[in-house]
């Protein structure tokens, strides 16, 4: 098949809707519903993208095996200039959605094809899994399946594992198996984008390595619409089916996020590609490099995401006439050394990468590290910025429908601009409204906060994996020449 038309992808929705569950309700269509369709328009323009003659060498390359043109999102990387033709199909679609979808397909597109090209690592777990991973990869490329994936268990009790709890399946865990293949039971959070065809269970990382938690350790893959596996979707952000002009975002980019209970399901075997080794579920996103793609990905998306606050910061200061103030163009210079920074640390990323001993081309860790725990902590603080920019701007926005109604007219003299009309001031600061504190805006800001995981472990595990002794040795080597310097002083003396 190749790379997907909107249409393509719409039609499979249709006919092959996942097992969605929104507001107690099953959803039997998500191209029409109102909580999905949004996204799923949104999707179906993304994959069309690939098809349009100025996106086309920008989103697609011709597959090595069908010779049809595919996602270049699955581009097997094998030098720098792969990984920054990869780095500008990211920034496409990111630029696309001003950055506000976190889980674009790219995502997990990359995850897959890194542990494809490490897939000698899932062979040593099981001589099977080495080639079924090399299979889903080339499935999944061929047909430009969209997958979600979740990643974590349920928040029960944190002070104890999923083998201690009351009952050992409220994590996902395997129940059996036969020569079919092996029944899994329990839930995992939290699947985002769950309009997708397929769901890809990788290893929770954060297993402890002990007897007990072998059921635990496990990947595969299945459709989204298989037997027994359910979505179980939080509130919808877009509550008023207003549109695009009132709701920006919200209107066009709820991905939703969801609670995926599997209900003894079976998985085939050739879908399974880990199981029973914790040490090696807890290795595989480091010892596969596909943590880093995953992570490229997402500094591409935070670039754009940051350039987006940018434009609104900027636009609404220019809307209100507020442009000459120091303290304004203070907060704006905020955002610009942000914007700058995460630029920074993506290129040095992508021109510090190297091969990696699957022979895949990937970028540096350190500097896509420092990205992962600078923008938690950077992200609240933009959102501030432009609360504090747009003020009461944020609050009297009335809709489009109240411009076309009897109050129109005065509307638009009272909420005029200093260089725009009422009208794309509102427009403006509805934008500036769904990026911030909108229910879509606050979720955001929460997303944000633990895109990457627990910041007290991601801060940990820097502290760990980065390398500090060129540092300290630099240091010593400095003290080394001041004693000795101190010494030839002393002796002349």
């Amino acid at each position: 098949m190749g790379a997907r038309t909107g249409q393509q992808f719409l039609e499979q929705l249709r006919t092959n809707p996942p097992n969605l569950w929104v507001h107690g309700q099953k959803v039997q269509d998500p191209t029409t519903h109102p909580a999905t369709r949004g996204m799923a328009q949104t999707m179906a323009e993304l994959l069309d993208m690939q098809h349009d003659p100025k996106y086309r060498d920008i989103l697609t390359y011709v597959s090595p095996i069908s010779g049809s043109r595919v996602g270049l999102s699955f581009l097997q990387t094998r030098s720098l200039e792969d990984l920054k033709r990869r780095a500008a199909m990211h920034s496409a679609w990111s630029d696309y959605c001003l950055g506000f979808l976190g889980r674009l397909p790219d995502y997990m597109n990359v995850n897959l094809m890194a542990a494809a090209n490490a897939a000698d690592y899932f062979s040593e777990n099981d001589p099977r899994f080495g080639e079924n991973i090399r299979r889903y990869y080339e499935t999944v490329r061929e047909n430009d399946l969209v997958l979600t994936h979740a990643l974590t268990n349920p928040q029960v009790n944190r002070s104890t594992n999923a083998a201690g709890l009351k009952d050992p399946y409220i994590a996902l865990g395997v129940v059996s198996q036969d020569g079919r293949g092996i029944v899994v039971r329990g839930a995992r959070m939290m699947a985002t984008l769950p309009i997708a065809d397929e769901i890809l269970i990788f290893p929770s990382t954060v297993l402890k390595e002990q007897e007990d938690m072998a059921p635990y350790a496990l990947a595969f893959a299945v459709p989204t619409n298989t037997p027994g596996v359910h979505f179980q979707c939080r509130e919808a952000m877009d509550h008023s089916g207003l549109g695009a002009w009132d709701h920006p975002l919200s209107s066009r980019f709820e991905e939703f996020d969801a609670m995926v209970i599997f209900d003894d399901v079976l998985v085939p075997w050739e879908r399974v590609f880990l199981l029973g080794d914790v040490k090696k579920c807890n290795r595989a996103y480091a010892e596969t490099g596909a943590v880093l793609h995953m992570a490229h990905q997402v500094i591409c998306g935070k670039v754009a995401k940051t350039e987006a606050i940018l434009g609104v910061s900027q636009s609404v200061v220019d809307a209100i006439g507020a442009g000459e103030f120091q303290h304004v163009q203070g907060k704006i210079a905020e955002i610009i050394i942000q914007l700058e920074v995460m630029k920074a640390l993506k290129q040095s990323a992508e021109d510090n990468g190297g091969l990696d001993r699957w022979g895949t081309f990937t970028p540096a860790r350190a500097p896509l590290d420092a990205a992962r725990n600078l923008y938690p902590q950077v992200y609240p603080k933009l959102v501030e910025i432009l609360q504090l920019l747009a003020a009461s701007g944020l609050i009297m926005i009335p809709t489009q429908s109240d411009f076309a109604g009897p109050m129109g007219d005065h509307l638009r003299k009272y909420l005029q601009g200093a260089s725009v009309g009422a009208e794309d001031k509102v427009q403006l600061m509805r934008l500036a409204w769904d990026m911030t504190i909108s229910s879509f805006g606050a979720r955001q800001t929460l997303y944000e906060r633990f895109f990457f995981g627990d910041p007290v472990r991601t801060q940990q595990a820097l502290y760990s994996i980065y390398d500090k002794r060129p540092a300290m040795e630099k240091v010593r080597r400095f003290l080394e020449r001041g004693a000795a310097r101190q010494v030839e002083e002393s002796a002349a003396d």
